[in-house]
Formats: structure tokens, C-alpha cells, sequence
């Protein structure tokens, strides 16, 4: 007969099942990789159950031990170093009729970016210019909504420099601040309107439609992570970024395509596999693009590296 479970393990069960995505997508926004979110998570588990004494309201416990082991992944990450330009990795977001799926309990007022918002590429690249520390402020104080008194308990610091590591990283984000990506139906569909353009264009290999899409000053990031050729850096031009993405389209197609477009990290994106890939061809790309104000496509991003699009339903 099994033995009756270890309380502690029960209780992190139970923890698990109401905590386990929140705290998933905590790490997420931290860390910007569903594979380093799922690791913290784990860990952060795992710890709850070894601990010799019974721990006082574990779930701020767990949001504590999430955010330390978040900010010690970015430390780790930031000393390595990376082939290319990096993106986050991706997750898959429910279609368009639900909107509010990220859990979040009570919305709190001192939440300043929303559950989908803050998890969408443009937010998540904008964390990169900030400090492991200083992301981890940003991110448990304007997109969790915790109090100053909690972020300084979460990050074992003083609220005096939870106070100046969030004025400093709310600087850095002005630039974002201005152009706010906020997923509502409205802007999904000029996203989707402008990608699927984008892509009809390439296929038919009309470069004039191609640039007539492109802002004057649009831009591409390629993250390959050092698996396929792939850009070593941004570029920028809207001729330069034409020219090279339909050179790649018509190199794709000679080993035949198949796409399809879903909606990733809030925003729509299009998942091409190339049924006969050569050489150091990527079998499968992730493509969306960021808009500017009157519309055009400002910069396109490819993510080609394997690790990062496991989990996605690419066609074949």
C-alpha cells in the first residue's frame, strides 16, 4: 500500500496547482525564456519541500525564492556569451477572445503594465536594457503590482534602493513608455493585416510592395543562437531589409514551405517550416513584425534558434 504523502509535499502540491502559472509567468517576464521560467519555478518548489520547518505563508515564500533565482539566471546569462542577436523565446497565447488569461488575481493599482502587455516581445526586449536587479524592481512592482515593503522582502534589499532601482529602470523604459505595445483586438488585427501582407509579398517576390510595407527607417534582428546562418547583427534600411528578406524567401522556396500564423506572446507571428532544408538551412522560423505609428512594419524579428521553438505548433 503507497504511503500517506509528507504534509510538506502536499502542501506544495497544492501550491503548485494554484500558484504554478503565476509564478511561471513571473519568472517569464524576468528571465524572458519559458525554459529558464520552468527551471526557477521547479527549483523554487523544490526548495519549498526541503525546507526542515514549516514555512510561513508560502506563497510569498515562493515569490521571493522565484524572483532571487530569476535575477541569478539573468547574472549567469549576461556573463555568457551569446551568438547574435537575442530575442526572448516565445509562448503561444490563447486566440483572440481571451484577453485576460494570464492569471493575476485582483488587478492591483499598482500594476502600470498589463498581464498580456508585459509579456510581449517589444516589453521584454525593452528589460533588456536594464540590470538583472533593476528588471526584477521593474517587473514585481509595475507588471505583478507589488508594494515597495514587498519588492525589498522579494529581493532581500532595503526600500530605499527599491525606490532608486525603480526610478532608474522606469528611465530606461521611457523610450517604450512612448510607444506602449498594449495587445487589444485592435492592435492584433494590424498586426496580423501587416504580417500576412508582408508575407504575400515576399512569396510573389515583388520587392516594391515588399519596401511599401517597410518604414523608411525599418529594421531586422535574426536570432539564430549560432544553429543556422543567420544575421551576426541588426540591420537597418528599408532596401537592406527588402533585399534580404526576399533572398531568403526565394532560397526557402526551393525547398518548399508551408506557414501558418498563431498568436505569440500576445501578438500574431508565422510559423514557416521548409520541408527540404540545405545545408545550414533553419527547418523552422518564428516571424513577427513591430509597427510604427502610421502603420508600416519598423522591424522585422526572425527567431531561427531550435531551443527556443520547441513548443510550437509549426505546420508539417
Amino acid at each position: 500500500m503507497r504511503g500517506q504523502e509528507p504534509p510538506a509535499r502536499a502542501l506544495a502540491d497544492e501550491l503548485y496547482r494554484r500558484e504554478g502559472r503565476r509564478l511561471f509567468w513571473l519568472a517569464y517576464r524576468m528571465t524572458g525564456t519559458r525554459e529558464d521560467a520552468d527551471d526557477v519555478v521547479q527549483e523554487a518548489f523544490v526548495r519549498l519541500v526541503s525546507e526542515s520547518e514549516p514555512v510561513e505563508r508560502p506563497t510569498g515564500w515562493l515569490v521571493r525564492v522565484v524572483s532571487r533565482l530569476a535575477v541569478d539566471v539573468l547574472r549567469r546569462r549576461r556573463r555568457r556569451a551569446y551568438v547574435g542577436p537575442w530575442l526572448p523565446e516565445p509562448v503561444e497565447t490563447p486566440p483572440d477572445d481571451g484577453l485576460d488569461e494570464l492569471p493575476s488575481g485582483t488587478p492591483d493599482p499598482e500594476q502600470r503594465y498589463g498581464e498580456m502587455e508585459s509579456v510581449t516581445f517589444a516589453f521584454l526586449l525593452a528589460l533588456e536594457a536594464l540590470g538583472p536587479r533593476q528588471r526584477a524592481v521593474l517587473v514585481l512592482r509595475d507588471a505583478v503590482g507589488q508594494t515597495v515593503r514587498e519588492t525589498a522582502e522579494a529581493l532581500s534589499t532595503s526600500e530605499a534602493n527599491v525606490r532608486v532601482l525603480h526610478h532608474r529602470a522606469r528611465r530606461a523604459l521611457e523610450a517604450y513608455d512612448r510607444a506602449r505595445c498594449v495587445p487589444n483586438r485592435a492592435m492584433r488585427e494590424r498586426h496580423r493585416a501587416a504580417l500576412e501582407a508582408f508575407l504575400a509579398a515576399l512569396e510573389s517576390q515583388d520587392g516594391a510592395r515588399v519596401e511599401s510595407l517597410l518604414s523608411e527607417s525599418a529594421s531586422t534582428l535574426t536570432d539564430a543562437g549560432g544553429s543556422y546562418t543567420a544575421l551576426p547583427a541588426r540591420l537597418a534600411g528599408r532596401r537592406s531589409v527588402a533585399r534580404f528578406y526576399l533572398a531568403a524567401t526565394q532560397h526557402r522556396q526551393r525547398g518548399g514551405t508551408r506557414r501558418a500564423l498563431c498568436l505569440v506572446n500576445g501578438l500574431p507571428a508565422a510559423l514557416v517550416t521548409v520541408v527540404h532544408p540545405v545545408r545550414r538551412q533553419a527547418p523552422h522560423t518564428l516571424l513577427r513584425c513591430e509597427l510604427d505609428a502610421e502603420g508600416r512594419i519598423a522591424e522585422v524579428q526572425a527567431l531561427l534558434a531550435p531551443p527556443k521553438l520547441l513548443r510550437l505548433p509549426f505546420p508539417g
